[in-house]
């Protein structure tokens, strides 16, 4: 009697073993299928010896929590590896230089791309990425398509940069294709048109909702974009879910790709390089 005991016992373990076992392994393919990360279906590219900027954070600080914070990885390395494949040099820069600090949780199970474990096995992003470059230094009209990530770091300083400003203004009556994700449509704040306006007055625009900030529960950043965007003149416009982490949008106005968060990275490069493609046609 007691064996039989033991070996029910047993079989019972094994099965909620089994079964938490393969919850932990579908995971990360639920949360793809509710939206989070959803693979899109893109084109394959060559656009050799075109050039990509991709530009993050370098704020490393949620607020006077003390709580590590920095560029979202996805919005850094979906996009990079999505140039990268399509055989263009791409350059890594931040608004001081130096260390691009990543978001902990965003490199973690269940949330981490592939995108993102490909750049924990690539030591040449990994040196970009400690080592970026001063956005000061660089010509963004020499680049065919100038990317800015976000993520919660975003939020304290590409909104407040005067020197991104001026650049992207630059890059913009240039004709430089602009692409950003989440609050690295921040980044857009200080340029101005050809005119004076600001650049995002009158652009319909898309970058991470108010819902989804209250929803995560960080109000503290000093800058919300959807609150900043429109604040500052721009059609902003989104999708919502039932959670939006798990929404996607993305916004073409003009020269301008947006995307509305962490889900948006594949297609924003993409249709940025859908456009450098028909650019550069004979």
């Amino acid at each position: 009697m007691q064996s039989i005991i033991h070996n029910r016992l047993f079989r019972f373990i094994a099965g909620v073993v089994i079964v938490v076992g393969l919850l932990v392994a579908a995971l990360p393919s639920l949360l793809n299928l509710l939206g989070l990360h959803r693979p899109y279906p893109g084109k394959s590219f060559n656009l050799s010896g075109k050039r990509a900027l991709i530009i993050a954070t370098n704020h490393d600080t949620l607020g006077e929590t003390g709580k590590a914070t920095g560029v979202y990885a996805s919005e850094l390395t979906v996009p990079y590896y999505q140039f990268l494949d399509a055989y263009m040099q791409v350059d890594v820069a931040s608004i001081q230089g130096g260390e691009i600090p990543i978001e902990p949780v965003s490199l973690r199970w269940p949330v981490a791309t592939p995108e993102d474990r490909r750049f924990l096995a690539d030591r040449q992003l990994q040196d970009q990425v400690k080592h970026s470059l001063n956005i000061a230094t660089l010509d963004f009209t020499k680049y065919d398509v100038v990317f800015m990530a976000g993520g919660w770091g975003a939020a304290y300083d590409l909104g407040y940069s005067p020197v991104l400003g001026e650049k992207i203004s630059q890059a913009y009556r240039a004709k430089i294709i602009l692409g950003s994700v989440c609050h690295g449509a921040l980044g857009f704040l200080q340029a101005k048109d050809s005119s004076g306006e600001p650049l995002v007055k009158g652009k319909r625009m898309t970058a991470v909702t108010d819902k989804q900030v209250q929803e995560l529960g960080i109000m503290i950043t000093p800058q919300h974009p959807e609150r900043e965007l429109r604040k500052a003149g721009a059609l902003y416009e989104s999708e919502s879910a039932f959670l939006d982490i798990f929404a996607s949008h993305v916004v073409i106005d003009g020269n301008l790709v947006t995307g509305q968060n962490q889900n948006d990275g594949a297609q924003v490069a993409q249709q940025m390089m859908t456009f450098l493609e028909k650019k550069s046609a004979p």
